[in-house]
């Protein structure tokens, strides 16, 4: 995080229910604004509107704004396990990142959309299924990095979304660089410290887990609710006609 920037402040692109001029142009002008990450969800089908509208694949995005993008970071928010044979996710990862110049965040999550495994052939099972597999192929993607020639470009740290407390938020202190949450300000700073815990558990120090979380109604006062909590980067959402007065009043208070 820059001194001069005492937090940072991220968008995930909603590639849904617009045409992909539409969505390459929110990404070039949210770059331009300068934001600190761009994201995209990794799904199949619309999370809302139409349920049969527009929709574009998170990966063929990713590796489009790696070359049209300067953002400091680019990401999955967050790429579902269950969809890719986790060898191939990592060389999916370590090319675009290779594209981006080492800008690539790999976000990683169990999944919970039933529509996109039901419609592509993957078993969508019980949530302590996916998180299971999740579990199970964490140290698979890391060792096939490992193995990549080239491999990555840049250091391509792990994201892990989630707030379960017996699983998830051990997952994210035994393998991850980042932490994304979803929760209130309340259950975000609940659930830090328990990541906390499981660090020290573990031995490792906590403050190499950078806290993100997807933030809407970020009026001053709420802004420093969650700045108090803990919460180190801002994620806001971007949906068409992807208007950007929101982004662009928060990136002004990141940069006061």
């Amino acid at each position: 995080m820059s001194a001069a920037r005492p937090f940072k402040v991220g968008v995930t692109i909603h590639p849904q229910q617009c045409t992909i001029q539409q969505l390459r142009d929110a990404w070039r002008r949210a770059d331009d604004l300068g934001v600190d990450s761009i994201w995209f969800w990794d799904h199949f089908f619309p999370l809302y509107g139409n349920p049969n509208g527009n929709h574009f694949e998170c990966w063929s995005l990713l590796a489009a704004a790696a070359i049209d993008t300067r953002a400091p970071q680019i990401g999955p928010m967050v790429t579902c396990v269950g969809y890719r044979n986790p060898d191939v996710l990592a060389s999916i990862a370590a090319t675009v990142d290779q594209l981006s110049g080492g800008r690539l965040v790999l976000g990683l999550g169990a999944g919970w959309f039933e529509r996109d495994y039901a419609e592509y052939g993957f078993d969508f099972g019980e949530a302590r299924d996916r998180v299971r597999l999740l579990k199970q192929v964490l140290p698979r993607i890391k060792e096939r990095i490992n193995k990549l020639r080239p491999g990555p470009a840049g250091p391509m740290p792990l994201l892990i979304a989630g707030g379960g407390e017996q699983v998830m938020l051990r997952l994210v202190a035994e393998h991850a660089q980042m932490w994304n949450s979803i929760a209130s300000v309340t259950e975000f700073a609940r659930k830090s410290a328990l990541v906390d815990d499981y660090c020290e558990r573990i031995g490792r120090d906590p403050r190499e887990i950078e806290r993100t979380a997807n933030v809407g109604g970020l009026t001053p006062k709420v802004l420093k609710e969650w700045r108090d909590a803990g919460l180190q980067h801002f994620v806001l959402r971007l949906a068409h006609p992807f208007d950007t007065k929101d982004l662009e009043r928060v990136l002004k208070e990141r940069d006061s």
